[in-house]
């Protein structure tokens, strides 16, 4: 398990909606995730309005249902599926002809001065980086937003890209070698 996960306060948020009605957690968890569930919608449905919509419509339906919260183990990845299923269900009513893939799927990564460690790093390291993951494929690069911004296990984003862990463990080593050698080259230069 990764340290720093809030995976508690979720379970805190979780049994205060199911068995109290409380509205300040409610809020309080849709706030929590509003942002990355948005950032993943939008992903898929090319729209931030309509990835918004989409997040909204499944927070009123977690609170419509509230009193079954308690029976979802993973709370994050039951909104992420959710979202993901019904960003494919609104863009397959817009489009009806159209599939779509995981590897189609637009993923914009955070910035990185959001994290406080990467304050530390320059900005020719940060320049690197971010060419780096702007060429990942996009697959990687939503494995890699998963796992480091959304922290998500592993096992939790095979789910829900429907992949093995093997896959997900794959793509992050590969991402991971690509990010060190993009700093290392950085660092080679200052010497």
């Amino acid at each position: 398990m990764q340290n720093n996960h809030p995976y508690k306060k979720i379970q805190d948020l979780q049994r205060r909606i199911a068995v109290y009605d409380d509205e300040a957690a409610y809020k309080e968890l849709f706030f929590f995730f509003f942002h990355s569930l948005t950032k993943f919608s939008a992903g898929i449905v090319q729209s931030k309005e309509t990835a918004e919509e989409i997040v909204s419509d499944v927070f009123i339906s977690i609170w419509n249902d509230r009193a079954r919260l308690q029976e979802i183990e993973d709370l994050q990845l039951y909104l992420f599926i959710a979202v993901k299923n019904n960003s494919i269900r609104k863009l397959k009513q817009q489009s009806k002809t159209r599939t779509v893939s995981i590897d189609e799927l637009a993923v914009e990564m955070d910035s990185a001065y959001q994290d406080p460690e990467a304050k530390v790093l320059s900005a020719e390291s940060l320049q690197n980086i971010e060419q780096v993951i702007e060429h990942l494929p996009h697959r990687a690069k939503l494995i890699l937003k998963l796992a480091k911004e959304d922290r998500m296990r592993y096992k939790e984003i095979a789910i829900l890209l429907n992949i093995s862990v093997k896959t997900v463990d794959h793509q992050l080593a590969i991402t991971l070698k690509k990010l060190a050698t993009a700093l290392g080259a950085t660092f080679r230069k200052k010497k």
